[in-house]
């Protein structure tokens, strides 16, 4: 049996930066992470978009508001010392109708709040400098945006983890955990860990990893995972644009809709879209897990956003089957873009927490208990701000 000062669950980019600010905080202590893939972050840090995002969307004083401001800077600087390619590249989310330009303001507005350097509503003819092909009536520029590779990203954490003592046990897949005076014992399909403090960042799997070492408590949320998949530009027309092109998103959802990104490889995306996903790592249309989805469907929560939300997610479904359907949202903003210039790309999960009261989770979500931290709810802009994250669970984890 491995005993251990802390003990992380899920070795993705939360979990490693919260690992490696407890290292450098805590000296001689002893630390492990459990993953259990067969690599690290191959789940939603492995397949997400590499925006390095500003801080523009959240709510002033949130979570995600301060984690985000303070883990950007915290990001590109780890980034230079250690040599990670990112470039600040911009972004432009942008108002096709009048209808869009009240929620436009809104983001300036809320951007600001956020002490967002450079923002500024442009005109139509002062977009066609930025982005010539994109086309709207306003669109807000958003000049502190970049663009990393969060794998380099992780990788490099993994590397500094080990060099300051933390180890990792790869394709160790949790089933029990289980108090022993006042300790956990973590119990995967072939080993039995000991730990004093026991941090939970599992991601998709976050709730039911609560649920194992809280078996007697009533957590305020579940998971619901929810796909965004992809389309690539083909590389005859990824020329089109130069950078970041958002549309306005409905500020109803927590989803910021079909965006294009110029990748670090410097491909070019567009997507995702959101649809309810019928396995937590359901990453095609046909891959089905029967236990998470009774799961979702009989969850009082989720059934009141299914009322709520019903149309939004027929529109989803179906512009996930229909790529005419989602080549119509690209050419709201890109009008010269064709059906033969794009193919399916990858796909990500996101996972989605919902309230017992049908409530989407926007904010972080992060629970302590005695020697247990959970990390219930951490969407995007969690990889931008994960060292911020991680400086805020070591504090949580190292005080008494």
């Amino acid at each position: 049996m491995e005993k251990v000062d802390f003990l992380i669950i899920g070795a993705g980019i939360v979990g490693l930066a919260s690992a490696y600010q407890i290292l450098k905080k805590q000296k001689n202590v002893s630390l492990i992470i459990l993953e259990k893939e067969n690599e690290i972050s191959q789940h939603q840090t492995g397949r997400n978009s590499g925006v390095i995002h500003s801080g523009l969307y959240y709510k002033p004083g949130s979570l995600k508001a301060k984690n985000c401001l303070a883990g950007r800077k915290e990001l590109l600087d780890f980034c230079k010392e250690f040599g990670i390619l990112t470039k600040k590249c911009g972004k432009v989310i942008v108002a096709t109708e009048e209808k869009e330009l009240k929620a436009l303001y809104e983001l300036e507005k809320k951007g600001k709040a956020n002490k967002v350097e450079g923002l500024e509503i442009i005109s139509k003819e002062r977009l066609k400098e930025i982005e010539p092909n994109v086309r709207a009536i306003k669109a807000l520029n958003v000049p502190s945006c970049a663009i990393g590779d969060f794998l380099k990203i992780s990788n490099k954490l993994k590397e500094q983890i080990e060099k300051l003592g933390g180890q990792f046990f790869l394709n160790q897949k949790v089933k029990n955990i289980k108090k022993e005076n006042g300790e956990f014992l973590v119990i995967t399909q072939n080993r039995t860990f000991k730990t004093k403090k026991l941090i939970n960042c599992a991601g998709l799997f976050s709730d039911r990893i609560a649920k194992m070492a809280m078996p007697n408590k009533k957590l305020p949320l579940k998971i619901i995972p929810f796909r965004g998949e992809y389309y690539d530009i083909v590389d005859e027309k990824k020329d089109l644009i130069n950078a970041l092109v958002y549309l306005v998103p409905d500020p109803k959802f927590p989803f910021l809709g079909v965006h294009l990104t110029r990748m670090i490889n410097d491909t070019v995306h567009a997507g995702p879209n959101a649809v309810f996903a019928f396995a937590r790592e359901g990453y095609t249309k046909t891959d089905v897990s029967m236990k998470d989805l009774v799961d979702s469907l009989l969850y009082k929560g989720f059934i009141k956003v299914g009322f709520k939300y019903w149309k939004m997610g027929l529109f989803e479904m179906y512009r996930s089957f229909s790529k005419r359907a989602f080549l119509k949202s690209m050419q709201k903003m890109l009008p010269q873009i064709g059906i033969n210039d794009i193919t399916p790309g990858k796909a990500g999960i996101r996972a989605q927490a919902i309230d017992r009261k049908g409530k989407l989770v926007d904010d972080f979500a992060i629970e302590k208990e005695e020697n247990q931290i959970h990390v219930l709810n951490a969407p995007s802009p969690a990889a931008t701000a994960c060292l911020s994250i991680g400086k805020h669970i070591a504090k949580l984890a190292i005080e008494k």
